[in-house]
């Protein structure tokens, strides 16, 4: 075994600081998940059995459209983290793993991007 690589764990598990952000970050997510899962589950009942302009005029609210932003950033936070944890865990090809990662972020990216499109069209256009 190659005493350099025991010395310096960094060669093979990355940086520590970056890890315990990611546990921080992770934690926290979840914690305001909780939250805003009680606000989704008002805005479902709120809006079960409602027409096509009711769903317009609740969501187009400014309040309800900036908390369902906030909502879809930290929920794809949380599952872009979570990604990278499976694939940092079962992914050992570093090829793959970087290819995997990559696919990951651009995938939360696009949710991000396209939820943000429809929130903001729902509130500026109808």
């Amino acid at each position: 075994m190659d005493r350099k690589a025991i010395a310096d764990p960094r060669t093979k598990y990355g940086s520590g600081k970056k890890a315990t952000r990611r546990f921080i970050v992770q934690r926290l997510t979840g914690a305001l998940n909780i939250g805003f899962t009680g606000f989704l589950a008002w805005l479902v009942i709120r809006l079960a059995g409602a027409g096509r302009a009711d769903f317009v005029a609740v969501v187009g609210h400014p309040l309800v459209a900036v908390i369902l932003a906030l909502l879809i950033v930290n929920v794809a936070a949380h599952m872009r983290i979570g990604l990278r944890e499976v694939i940092e865990d079962y992914v050992h090809d570093p090829r793959t793993n970087r290819l995997s990662l990559m696919l990951s972020t651009m995938f939360s990216l696009t949710i991000v991007l396209i939820a943000l499109a429809s929130i903001a069209k729902i509130a500026v256009w109808g």
